[in-house]
């Protein structure tokens, strides 16, 4: 039992050694050579970009057309006319619940 657990740890051993000393391929990086999952995925790639850089597109032309201090501005106007509508409705119902008692 122990000669098999021996011949298991240096044949563990020899194999981690040799693997160590093996030498990495060089591979070439043209379209030639490269797979099929290679292509797809650089395709894939590809249009995701295109895709980032045409809504970075958008968002710059909408940054330009100052859309965001339109909306404050559009809401600023509102809100005021809203106060202003709600002060009028206000008072109306003020002197509609006092002219009332007074009678």
């Amino acid at each position: 039992m122990h000669k098999l657990i021996t011949i298991t740890v240096l044949i563990a051993v020899l194999a981690l050694g040799a693997e160590s000393f093996r030498v990495p391929r060089q591979v070439e990086d043209t379209d030639e050579e490269k797979g099929t999952v290679a292509t797809v995925m650089d395709t894939l790639k590809s249009y995701y970009d295109q895709g980032l850089n045409t809504a970075s597109g958008y968002i710059e032309n909408i940054k330009e057309l100052k859309l965001e201090e339109k909306a404050k501005n559009l809401l600023d106007e509102t809100s005021q006319a809203v106060r202003t509508y709600f002060g009028i409705f206000q008072d109306q119902l003020y002197h509609i619940v006092y002219t009332q008692e007074s009678h």
